[in-house]
């Protein structure tokens, strides 16, 4: 018999019922499923005062994402697992990504869903994890520079990780 049928709390903090994302609308899922996604390929992106981006830049930004699979948080699960399921064709982390701007805002929609729907610890697990996709695409290679440094204080204002 399992902890959680005998009546006691699942073991490391995960819940005993799966996040299912019936919490959220579709828009609000693409959006947290296709963020990360958008937040590597920007922190990847050429852009003025920062060093061009070599591959293992963009296999480090992968890794990251990849390493939402061993989070505690079941929001982190679940989109990592939302995002490893679309083989299918659907949203392009790309799709919509104008610019900075744009994913900065889609940064700031994303916290404002999380405000409204997730656990506090969901929420900010999710928001880090996001952040730590910028952070390992620019600091993958050479040193990170002033450009850097300033994408990466949007990038965690936006998140709601920063003043």
């Amino acid at each position: 018999m399992s902890h959680s049928l005998a009546g006691e709390p699942p073991s490391a903090g995960r819940r005993a019922a799966p996040l299912t994302t019936a919490v959220y609308s579709a828009a609000e899922w693409d959006l947290l499923t296709t963020l990360p996604g958008r937040v590597l390929v920007a922190a990847a992106a050429p852009a003025p005062g920062r060093p061009p981006r070599e591959v293992a830049a963009g296999l480090a930004g992968l890794d990251a994402v990849a390493a939402g699979r061993a989070s505690d948080s079941d929001l982190v699960r679940a989109v990592v697992a939302s995002i490893y399921a679309r083989h299918d064709g659907g949203s392009n982390p790309a799709d919509g990504l104008d610019d900075l701007m744009d994913l900065l805002a889609a940064c700031r929609a994303v916290v404002k869903v999380l405000r409204r729907r997730a656990d506090p610890a969901d929420s900010a697990a999710y928001r880090q994890w996001v952040e730590s996709v910028g952070v390992r695409v620019c600091h993958a290679g050479d040193a990170t520079g002033p450009a850097d440094r300033r994408f990466l204080d949007r990038l965690g204002g936006a998140l709601g990780l920063r003043r």
